[in-house]
């Protein structure tokens, strides 16, 4: 798990490298369902576990910057549920392995419903690749280790590509706006190598500092719920706490009763300074961090470089490279797989391998 933490911005670039050719996103590669792509009026992501997080992520990445109203459904759930009412949707499913049961069966619904699909996967020439109307594969490569690390990362960086490239497609974005996106994302893989030793010196000692904690939360707004529920999974499937991915707000909803000294609360405290919104998400998300530590919870807590006001108030915090709002869940969720993998491994577990899970969920 370890090394493929580590492989992540290698395994980015070449997710990059493969679908961006001279400023073009996708060449060729969702030619087989064009046509669907010019009048499709709703996205529908099918997803299960570390996928679907992914899909979270994108729901937002992909309305925010092309218009197009996208739904996450949990894979298990597609076939029960009539999701298509009054639109012409195009179905996209998520998946690590390309063989994951649960997901097959909703393309194979989608296509009975005569609805054209779209595949991403880490693995190429599998059951839903095949079947799917247009694939795109990710750079990830092999991943051994059951938990999803280097293949959540570029999950995320091809659904990244699509908003990009349905902002295009749609005439919400020009070619000139879409290029200045994309050097930002082509910049992450070396900032994300340049950060990941210190991360990992750091998850070290936060993980030392919590490892005995039975139950955490994980905090984040926006975009970044999506990878407070990822961090918590990542915690979850290798050290048997239990954790809980909200968003922040959600606090003082219930949770906020679990809140004391034997709670770490890990809070996502991004902002992207040259946005608006994310700063507004960012000056509540601090008040949410002073309730929390009036009420002695043990804050851990991932911020943006140069940031001066999180320390303040939490003592263990991640710091991870500036980046625009919508492209900080791909740096960010690092340090959180490495607070997870330093968690378990001072309880003593096998991170590789945990109890009762498989790497593709074959049977649903």
């Amino acid at each position: 798990m370890r090394r493929e933490i580590y492989e992540q911005p290698q395994a980015i670039a070449k997710t990059i490298d493969i679908h961006l050719k001279d400023d073009i996103i996708f060449p060729g590669e969702l030619h087989p369902v064009e046509t669907a792509l010019l009048t499709f009026e709703k996205l529908i992501i099918a997803a299960s576990g570390s996928s679907r997080h992914a899909g979270l992520a994108g729901e937002i990445m992909i309305e925010d910057l092309s218009g197009v109203g996208v739904d996450v459904e949990y894979a298990s759930e597609y076939c029960y549920r009539s999701t298509h009412t009054s639109v012409d949707p195009i179905v996209m499913v998520i998946t690590q392995s390309g063989e994951t049961a649960d997901t097959i069966a909703a393309q194979r619904e989608a296509l009975t419903r005569g609805v054209k699909t779209i595949a991403i996967s880490n693995v190429p020439n599998t059951t839903i690749v095949r079947e799917a109307g247009a694939a795109l594969i990710s750079g990830a490569g092999p991943e051994l280790s059951i938990p999803a690390t280097k293949s959540f990362t570029t999950q995320l960086t091809i659904l990244y590509l699509m908003a990009l490239f349905l902002a295009r497609k749609r005439g919400r974005m020009t070619s000139e706006v879409t290029r200045t996106y994309l050097q930002r994302l082509l910049r992450l893989p070396e900032a994300i190598e340049k950060n990941l030793c210190p991360w990992d010196e750091l998850a070290q000692k936060f993980g030392d500092l919590h490892f005995k904690a039975e139950k955490f939360l994980y905090l984040g707004r926006g975009v970044h719920y999506a990878i407070a529920r990822e961090g918590a999974l990542k915690l979850k499937e290798i050290s048997y706490a239990h954790a809980e991915g909200l968003p922040v707000g959600e606090l003082k909803h219930g949770p906020n009763a679990l809140v004391d000294e034997k709670l770490p609360v890990v809070v996502i405290a991004t902002c992207d300074h040259s946005d608006p919104d994310s700063v507004l998400r960012y000056r509540r998300t601090l008040e949410v961090l002073k309730e929390v530590r009036s009420r002695k919870g043990p804050l851990v807590t991932v911020a943006t470089e140069g940031d001066t006001e999180v320390a303040k108030i939490a003592g263990n915090v991640f710091y991870v490279p500036n980046a625009p709002e919508l492209l900080l869940p791909i740096v960010e969720v690092i340090p959180l797989q490495l607070f997870a993998y330093h968690v378990a491994v001072n309880k003593g577990y096998d991170v590789d391998h945990p109890r009762n899970l498989v790497k593709a969920v074959v049977v649903e």
